[in-house]
């Protein structure tokens, strides 16, 4: 048997069980390149976050010679300054759709964090033939017609409905972030990251026609210590499904490409 294989075996049982150290990273990274070549890459950011929140991700697998994309939706981090309450869920899911076009990418691994379950969903209805792969990271998986407000936490509800008593343009998060979110040694660069998020991207239904089911290769990781039922019916659903391949890390917050990039990376690249 050779090396390569040997380490995709212990690959594949560390990452299930969540126990992947940060030292077997290299090598682990390296096995997966020689196994598969370069893959292709589409990150996508949930709420209040932006391309940067993937940054420990996306340097590892550019690192391993991945073409790697995670654009900040309109309106968010470098593009704060772009929100408006005109921007919608269809800006966002534009904005992933005309990536993928006007890259001219192919066979391309999407992967959706948290609210981008709702983009990434739009966007496979108008690029789901070029998309090989997807990875729903603690994501919604929405039905047709559903809004973001809908699915919500009830602090993001309470300031969905506070941005629209004011006519803001945005909603804010949370001041500070516990540990089901972020590992304290980052929640201060977390917090002074996040910008508010576009109150039409909650408010607007989407319109689904089961894209993100007909596509071939599909993982689902949940966060357990997160707490968020949506997600908990999400790996439910997923589970009894055998297109789907599911894992649980239960000792990693939400923000999991802050708190543990290496076991993310390696996850995302089996799935690829």
């Amino acid at each position: 048997m050779t090396h390569s294989a040997i380490s995709r075996r212990r690959m594949l049982r560390s990452a299930a069980a969540g126990s992947l150290i940060a030292t077997a990273a290299p090598d682990v990274m390296g096995a997966a390149r020689a196994q598969s070549g370069q893959k292709t890459f589409v990150f996508v950011s949930g709420a209040f976050c932006g391309g940067w929140i993937w940054r420990r991700v996306t340097d590892r697998l550019e690192q391993s010679g991945h073409k790697v994309f995670a654009p900040s939706l309109t309106g968010l981090a470098e593009r704060s300054h772009l929100l408006s309450r005109d921007v919608n869920l269809d800006t966002h899911i534009v904005d992933v759709v005309n990536l993928i076009k006007w890259e001219s990418l192919d066979n391309v691994c999407l992967v959706a964090w948290s609210l981008a379950g709702y983009v990434g969903s739009g966007a496979l209805e108008s690029i789901g033939d070029r998309v090989s792969s997807v990875v729903w990271l603690d994501a919604f998986i929405p039905a047709d017609g559903q809004r973001a407000a809908d699915t919500a936490a009830e602090p993001v509800r309470k300031g969905i409905q506070a941005a629209i008593d004011k006519g803001e343009a945005g909603v804010r998060g949370s001041a500070t972030y516990p540990p089901a979110v972020v590992a304290e040694r980052d929640r201060a660069f977390a917090e002074s990251k996040v910008t508010p998020h576009p109150v039409g991207a909650y408010l607007q239904p989407i319109k689904v026609t089961g894209a993100l089911q007909k596509v071939a290769k599909k993982t689902y990781i949940r966060l357990p210590k997160f707490r968020q039922p949506p997600f908990d019916k999400a790996l439910a659903e997923c589970k009894s499904d055998k297109s789907w391949a599911t894992f649980e890390l239960p000792d990693v917050g939400h923000m999991a490409m802050l708190d543990a990039p290496d076991r993310v990376s390696e996850l995302i690249l089996q799935a690829a």
